[in-house]
């Protein structure tokens, strides 16, 4: 890949598009293009064309998308469907229509059936139901999957989808309503200890088992895809190893220096049993993880004490 060439990130400001931004920027790229959502609203479709065929990228990551957590996800389904399908749908489309040769699509391991057999493989797409906490989003990605898929098919184009496991890392979400289950946990685990460590509440029963990856690693699998042709439309990315969030409470409690008790609320939903990825696929290219659990959320609190006194909340 030409270091001159012109890269667009969609959704450059959030987690992942700006670990991406950050590490292209190291390798020596040097003509990205991003775009906020005051300057660029995705959701329009006339806007997105119009920028597209202003701008002319040789390369577009797609980034963007509306994300949160398994509160958010069930009490906003409309928005997490109608949004993320918006979206991507004018991206993929100005895309094809300014003849955009790579497109990198990100998604998320929720696009795999609910009951799927673990490890969870790149076949095992539409064979099954979805998690109903989280469907509207993961029918939204599956669409976007599908299109980049058609277009590969159809016009021979260079357009590939990854599949990343649960992701956390610096500039993540931690506003308790709309974030995910690890950010959310230092946060609570934080304030709690601050409130001379009182007991957190946490939502299921702590057995679910869950994969992560740190940002930066899911950033490299990202510059990976752009620096080669992958043979096939979709892959996972992950590290291939779980835990349960019982687990990942009690490693987060420790890292974050918290003492009290942790109380287990088992009314609230454990969402789908079990979600480890296959990452064979992405091994056998050359692409591995780098960032161990352990490493990942201490770097993640530390930037979170950097920052957290900058943080604004979500408003859906």
């Amino acid at each position: 890949m030409n270091k001159n060439a012109k890269i667009y990130i969609a959704g450059h400001r959030g987690m992942v598009g700006s670990a991406i931004w950050r590490q292209l920027e190291a390798e020596g790229y040097n003509n990205l293009i991003g775009r906020s959502s005051k300057e660029l609203d995705l959701r329009n479709q006339q806007a997105v064309e119009d920028f597209f065929h202003e701008v002319k990228p040789a390369v577009v990551i797609d980034a963007a998308a509306r994300v949160g957590g398994i509160l958010a996800n069930n009490n906003y389904p409309y928005q997490f469907l109608m949004e993320n399908l918006q979206i991507q749908n004018n991206l993929i489309q100005s895309s094809l229509d300014v003849k955009v040769d790579k497109f990198i699509f990100l998604g998320s391991s929720c696009i795999y059936p609910k009951l799927a057999p673990q490890p969870l493989k790149e076949e095992y797409l539409l064979t099954g139901s979805l998690e109903p906490t989280n469907d509207a989003y993961a029918l939204a990605k599956i669409a976007g999957v599908k299109a980049c898929e058609a277009i590969r098919k159809q016009f021979g184009k260079d357009y590939v989808s990854l599949m990343p496991t649960n992701l956390y890392g610096t500039h993540d979400n931690f506003d308790l309503k709309t974030s995910h289950v690890l950010p959310a946990m230092i946060r609570k685990f934080h304030d709690a200890k601050l409130d001379n460590h009182s007991s957190v509440t946490l939502w299921g029963s702590g057995t679910p088992l869950r994969e992560f990856l740190f940002v930066d690693d899911m950033a490299s699998s990202v510059i990976f895809a752009l620096e080669n042709i992958l043979p096939e439309y979709l892959y996972n990315v992950g590290t291939g190893k779980d835990l349960s969030i019982k687990d990942l409470a009690l490693a987060i409690q420790k890292i974050v220096g918290h003492k009290g008790e942790i109380i287990w609320d088992s009314s609230k939903p454990d969402g789908t049993p079990r979600k480890l990825m296959d990452i064979s696929k992405m091994h056998a290219l050359g692409w591995k993880h780098q960032v161990e659990l352990e490493e990942g959320i201490s770097r993640t609190y530390g930037w979170f004490l950097a920052n957290h006194d900058n943080f604004k909340e979500v408003k859906i």
